[in-house]
This record gives structure tokens, sequence and C-alpha cells, in this order.
């Protein structure tokens, strides 16, 4: 940056002039493995749009790099990881919408999904946040999960909202 008077540009110009020039060609290096850091650091931090943004940049400098794609590589496992990972609140809450059509007409498949979602929440002692569009629909998911998993107590709340949903969590 800026486009034009950059680094990368200076580096451009000289390759361009001498097509062997190795101080240009590590310069570029360089330059990627200053992006590829600091994806790196952007990934310990789990700013994933980060990391693909440095990531795409430093594949526009240096397409086919091993370092890029050892990043990339790391970043979608750990995007894979974080799918999976269920915490006690915030964004990294496991989402799962509820179909409006199937929930409305309490249907047989809602009740299906709900009870694979109880014996998930079972395994894994998981609390839930019900969000449901008024009291009664709540109340009605929340009678679904408890019966899909005869003594155990289901944890959790309902929240009105919508779409409606259920946030999976750790328990403390």
């Amino acid at each position: 940056m800026p486009a034009g008077a950059s680094a990368y540009d200076f580096y451009l110009q000289v390759q361009q002039l001498d097509p062997g020039n190795t101080q240009a060609a590590a310069g570029i290096q360089i330059l990627v493995m200053q992006l590829v850091e600091r994806a790196r650091d952007a990934l310990r931090q789990r700013s994933f749009g980060e990391v693909n943004s440095l990531l795409n940049r430093a594949d526009e400098i240096a397409p086919g790099n091993p370092l890029s794609k050892e990043v990339r590589d790391q970043l979608q496992r750990e995007q894979t990881r974080a799918r999976q990972d269920v915490t006690l609140d915030g964004p990294g809450a496991q989402t799962v919408t509820l179909p409006v059509k199937e929930l409305g007409a309490r249907s047989d498949t809602m009740v299906e999904m709900l009870n694979a979602i109880a014996q998930r929440i079972r395994e894994h002692q998981l609390r839930v946040v019900i969000v449901a569009r008024s009291d009664a629909e709540g109340r009605w998911i929340y009678s679904q999960l408890r019966q899909a998993v005869p003594g155990y107590r289901v944890r959790g709340d309902i929240k009105l909202g919508n779409p409606p949903r259920l946030l999976l969590q750790k328990n403390p």
C-alpha cells in the first residue's frame, strides 16, 4: 500500500527490468512471509476473515506459495474445529436454526429433529437457550427435548425472538 508505490510494486518493476534479479525475488518472498506471519497471528486470535484476507493477498503476490498453503490448511482445520466447538456463550455458541414451517405445524420431522438434538444435549451435557416466537412455542420445544431423553434434566432457558433457533452451550 498504496497501489503503485508499495514495496511490492517496486520489486515488480525491478523484475520487469531484470527478470533474474534475486534481490527483487527475495524481497517479494519477505513480503509474503510477513503476510503469512500476520495471518498466523490472526489465526491465533481466531479472526478467520482477516486470515483469509491476508492469505489472499499473499497468494496474489506469490501464487502457490507453500507457506500460504500451510496456513490456509490450518485455517480450514480451525474453522472446522470452531464449528464443532460449543462454548458457554457469545458468538461461539452453536446455533441450530429451526425450520419455521415445520415448527409451526409441530410436524413429525420437527419432533425427530428435536429428538436428535436432545440426544446430543445429553451426550455432551449441553445447556440450551430456546429462542421462540412465543412462550407456548418455547414450552413445546422444551417439552419435546425433555421427552426425548427420559430421566435426564435438560438445562436451559426460553427467550422470545425470531427466527426460532436453539443455542447449544457447554455447561459451566
